[in-house]
């Protein structure tokens, strides 16, 4: 038998050297050291691939056997054990991963649209090849919560998971807050300092929450959804009048992602939603992440940190790199399947109609009289009550905005409502509709 240090270096390949495959580089280079003392052997970088490679710039003490533009030559390199496919997207990523799990390598990837769309096929394959996909940098970089859902509190049964899984969304919805600017300004403003892309849509129209969303539903439930199936709405409506109202319900806006148990399945949503100030989840800022879960049996627990970043997706990367180092050496652990579950049951959430909430209804209307008459009566022939109408001081009466709150009502009554609202010719513009969650 081998003594731990006496085991055998494991050798990587690393594919992709953007900020996440740079910052992964930096942190097996500069934490090589305690990285060995936790591990017993070292990681050593055997080979590594970008379209530049040949131009970057490499970590002192990262001094790969095999620089590429190639990544076939990374798979195939004989001494390389594990792949990190660092990529990206569903394209040449999908070749890198399969390609490596084929040559009988384990791979470590962080890539969200990829595993979202269909990580349980490809983790099938890595079984069948007896090695092992792992995904941990895939949602909330800084955040453990892959191995928290898989492991950490896998005895319990999850009822609720509610999270803030975009970091852009969420830099500029606490921008509006705290200093009234507009949308626009806050999202160019985003953009200047790299929170946001040239084109944002995947972060603002909720499409990067919806595939994490996808995966985070799969290790809490057991439940394989298809992200487009995810009633999904970004936050390019919200203006600082929302947040302004907001605060007179003692409420923040913050674009949420849930997923909960309902008799006959699941209700999952990525759609902004106002929030109580007095929930751990309200305070939320910047361009951090966070997950609340409910079990029946452990109740509440809360993860916190930062949600993307070459360092924090490093962390998760390289930690991933040396679980299954320790996997392909004699003294490898029993192995946990990636998705928590042996088998993930096909799903479709449920409608998202059926669905009680309180509700937050914004107008912007052409003042005159009978305008509560009007929406009370359409409010009242879809059997919704009204809670409170909010109004603050306002000048502009040919486009003066004021909010009505709903008890709670079907989802599906509410949006029949606010459809019928949005022909009245008093409307400057379509109402916006937000649930209020209470339960956070």
């Amino acid at each position: 038998m081998l003594d731990w240090f006496l085991m055998k270096d494991v050798n990587l390949g690393i594919v992709g050297l953007g900020n996440v495959g740079g910052g992964t580089l930096t942190i097996l280079a500069e934490n090589a050291e305690e990285i060995s003392r936790k591990l017993g052997f070292r990681l050593n970088v055997t080979a590594v691939c970008s379209r530049s490679a040949k131009s970057k710039t490499l970590p002192a003490g990262c001094t790969p056997a095999l620089i590429t533009t190639d990544w076939r030559e990374v798979v195939a390199h004989p001494d390389v054990e594990i792949v990190a496919e660092l990529v990206g997207g569903t394209g040449v990523a999908r070749e890198i991963v399969e390609g490596a799990i084929a040559a009988g390598k384990s791979v470590v990837t962080a890539n969200k649209e990829l595993i979202a769309l269909d990580g349980a096929a490809i983790w099938k394959k890595a079984a069948a090849k007896g090695v092992t996909l792992a995904m941990e940098a895939s949602v909330c970089g800084g955040i453990p919560i892959h191995a928290v859902l898989r492991e950490g509190i896998a005895g319990d049964r999850i009822e609720t998971l509610f999270g803030i899984l975009n970091g852009t969304s969420n830099y500029i919805l606490t921008e509006i807050e705290q200093h009234g600017s507009d949308f626009a300004a806050v999202l160019a403003e985003a953009q200047r300092l790299g929170y946001a892309e040239a084109d944002p849509s995947a972060d603002i129209d909720g499409f990067d929450a919806r595939s994490k969303l996808a995966l985070l539903t799969s290790l809490a439930f057991g439940a394989r959804l298809t992200p487009a199936d995810i009633h999904t709405e970004g936050i390019r409506r919200i203006a600082p009048t929302d947040f302004e109202y907001a605060r007179q319900l003692g409420c923040t806006i913050k674009l949420l992602c849930s997923a909960r148990r309902a008799q006959g399945g699941l209700f999952v949503s990525v759609r902004p939603a106002l929030l109580p100030r007095k929930t751990i989840m309200a305070s939320v800022q910047g361009a951090y992440n966070a997950v609340w879960s409910r079990g029946t049996f452990g109740a509440d627990t809360f993860y916190y940190g930062r949600g993307a970043g070459p360092n924090p997706t490093g962390v998760a990367v390289v930690s991933d790199l040396m679980r299954l180092a320790r996997e392909v050496r004699p003294t490898a652990a029993h192995r946990v399947p990636p998705f928590a579950f042996t088998e993930l049951t096909e799903t479709r959430p449920l409608p998202i109609g059926e669905q009680k909430r309180p509700w937050y209804l914004r107008f912007r209307i052409t003042d005159r009289p009978g305008i509560i008459r009007d929406l009370s009566s359409i409010l009242a022939a879809h059997s919704i009550s009204i809670d409170a109408v909010l109004q603050l001081p306002d000048l502009d009466k040919h486009n003066l905005p004021f909010v009505i709150t709903l008890e709670t009502s079907p989802e599906a009554a509410v949006r029949q409502a606010v459809e019928k609202m949005n022909s009245l010719e008093f409307m400057v513009e379509p109402p916006l509709a937000m649930p209020i969650e209470r339960g956070i």
